[in-house]
């Protein structure tokens, strides 16, 4: 009797295979993120890889916030061999390696509530448009000495140099930890707010980005407390301050490379394709849809304000930092440098939600054929109510209670996430929203208290 052959396996699984055995790795933490993309994770060890490569390891999704209920619990997590990487601030003995995971039900089909399976379904649309999409987000995010205060590191502002025994060491490690990731890093600085800092990603297709985002939040966190400090992503810790956001640049590019968004001869003079006019006609007609989802707490809205850089208003310019929507000039008539800027996402974001609903609005754009509106290039703050009405200039959503509402009667976010992240979402960010209305605030007893 000739022995069972096992199935041939993929030079990707190969080398993850051949790696643990190298490079000494005896825990591999499995990685997924619930609907509001909380990073999840469990170990598995060598003896248990190839196994899942093949048939995913079993878990109980009923404790996943948003994935199943309990009479519904059992889930398999398979890993996605290309995300394989070690973790730099984990020993190099016995050392404990991460990969992210696509999360099946136990009949072997896709779960309709997993965020990367969203994206996923997303980025097939595009490409059977001819698309793939880039993505590069600025991540920015706060240091503080402990994570029951806002007390600052510095008070440098945009661009600072400060001294190297404060925050700069402690930024320096997280860029040589996400590059040992294979995460590469564009930018690295000092943002605006006090002990306010941002490290902008190189941009890459929009689900490696997705799962790089996730890896980053992780990273700036570790680093930051293996030097004693808390870094938060808060949207907005401090009143008085600029709050954190996830500027995110995005293109799309067609399979033999060509930047989609790039027109040379565009008679606007604004090097835009009508493909790229239409996008972005269409991230502003559905913008104030998808806001729940780019900006998915009650403290999201504390920085969607006038005064802080955040954008308020739907519109676009080139130069214009008011605006939603940005094109920007750094390398004029470069193909390979054109894209759109979207201004409004912060970093408590799901990014497989967030590159999602983005996605499905640009793409709406393209299929609805819509026209670009004029650019605005005048301050949008300066404007009384009645020049906005005018002008036609609408607003984002001014709380989370009006972004759910938005996006719970919005068809398109229905279609684009599906039903089953589509309603669990709108049930949490409500439950949400009447904790907090319900909730009494110091600023309420500070203001009242002692006058009413």
């Amino acid at each position: 009797m000739t022995a069972k052959s096992s199935p041939e396996i993929s030079p990707e699984k190969d080398y993850v295979l051949k790696s643990i055995q190298s490079n000494d790795i005896h825990f591999i933490r499995f990685w997924f993120t619930d609907v509001l993309g909380s990073l999840k994770s469990f170990a598995v060890t060598p003896s248990e890889i190839q196994g899942a490569f093949e048939e995913g390891m079993g878990f109980d999704g009923s404790s996943i916030e948003g994935f199943s209920r309990i009479q519904e619990s059992d889930m398999l997590a398979y890993p996605d061999a290309s995300t394989f990487q070690a973790l730099p601030w984990r020993p190099k003995e016995n050392g404990v390696a991460r990969m992210f995971c696509d999360i099946h039900t136990p009949d072997g089909q896709p779960f309709d509530g997993d965020p990367r399976y969203a994206l996923k379904r997303v980025l097939k649309k595009a490409e059977d448009r001819g698309y793939t999409m880039n993505v590069g987000p600025e991540l920015e995010f706060f240091y503080f000495s402990n994570p029951e205060s806002t007390q600052p590191l510095d008070n440098g502002g945009y661009f600072d140099l400060t001294p190297l025994d404060l925050a700069s060491d402690i930024r320096r490690d997280t860029v040589l930890s996400l590059e040992k990731m294979g995460i590469p890093v564009e930018y690295s600085h000092h943002e605006v707010a006090p002990s306010q800092h941002e490290i902008d990603l190189r941009y890459d297709d929009a689900l490696s980005m997705a799962d790089a985002v996730m890896t980053y939040r992780l990273v700036v966190k570790e680093v930051a407390m293996k030097h004693g400090v808390y870094a938060t992503f808060m949207p907005k810790p401090i009143s008085t301050e600029n709050g954190n956001g996830m500027h995110t640049h995005q293109s799309l590019f067609s399979a033999d490379g060509e930047n989609i968004f790039f027109d040379a001869d565009d008679p606007q003079g604004y090097n835009l394709s009508a493909v790229a006019k239409s996008y972005i006609a269409g991230i502003l007609k559905y913008a104030p849809e998808f806001t729940a989802v780019t900006n998915q707490t009650v403290n999201s809205y504390k920085r969607l304000v006038p005064g802080y850089e955040a954008p308020v208003y739907v519109t676009w310019a080139r130069r214009n930092r008011s605006a939603l929507v940005r094109v920007p000039l750094y390398k004029p008539g470069k193909e390979l440098a054109t894209r759109i800027e979207v201004r409004s996402p912060d970093p408590s974001c799901n990014p497989y939600l967030a590159f999602a609903v983005m996605l499905g609005a640009g793409l709406a754009g393209i299929d609805e054929g819509l026209e670009l509106p004029e650019e605005f290039t005048a301050n949008v703050y300066s404007l009384s109510p009645e020049e906005l009405a005018a002008a036609g200039i609408t607003t984002l959503p001014a709380s989370l209670g009006e972004a759910i509402d938005r996006f719970e009667a919005s068809t398109l976010m229905r279609s684009i996430l599906g039903e089953h992240i589509h309603s669990y979402f709108v049930a949490n960010k409500r439950e949400e929203w009447a904790a907090y209305r319900a909730h009494v605030t110091d600023w309420e007893l500070n203001r009242y208290l002692s006058v009413l």
